[in-house]
């Protein structure tokens, strides 16, 4: 239970998860559904991974070893996100990275209780993702921000 939390804070960018909590060998590979708001040929795309894939190589976790990435890129609409949501749900992730406030939106329509890591999304409270930011809803975990400036 333990390592499960500190996988999911990972998601969540939380800096002081020691890298003594990584995955060990012999454990099962950790799942990853990641509903990200570009498309997948947006020139942002390959810069997201990279930097998703090496915070995760800097904590332990390394793709194809100890976690799987499963990518949709919904480029904005609202439609296709819901549409991916539903497809990685069934996916069975232990977690899911959810860009946008589409994104978010659309994984908390699916039925299955998943975690949820967002990022992007300006106004959670406004956007009625949890009531307020010291105390998150049950699926919806943790956020993340990034400073732009």
């Amino acid at each position: 239970m333990m390592k499960r939390r500190a996988f999911i804070w990972l998601l969540g960018g939380a800096a002081t998860w020691p890298l003594t909590t990584g995955a060990q060998q012999g454990e099962r590979v950790r799942r990853i559904g990641a509903l990200m708001s570009v498309a997948a040929d947006d020139p942002e795309a390959p810069a997201r991974v990279g930097a998703f894939s090496q915070g995760l190589a800097e904590l332990g976790w390394t793709i194809g070893r100890n976690v799987r990435i499963d990518y949709r890129w919904y480029a904005g609409d609202a439609d296709m996100a819901r549409k991916y949501a539903v497809e990685l749900v069934a996916l069975a992730p232990d977690v899911v990275l959810a860009a946008g406030t589409q994104g978010v939106t659309a994984i908390q329509q699916v039925n299955r209780p998943v975690p949820v890591v967002f990022v992007g999304v300006a106004d959670p409270v406004g956007a009625g993702f949890v009531n307020n930011l010291a105390r998150r809803a049950a699926t919806l975990l943790a956020s993340c921000c990034t400073n732009t400036a």
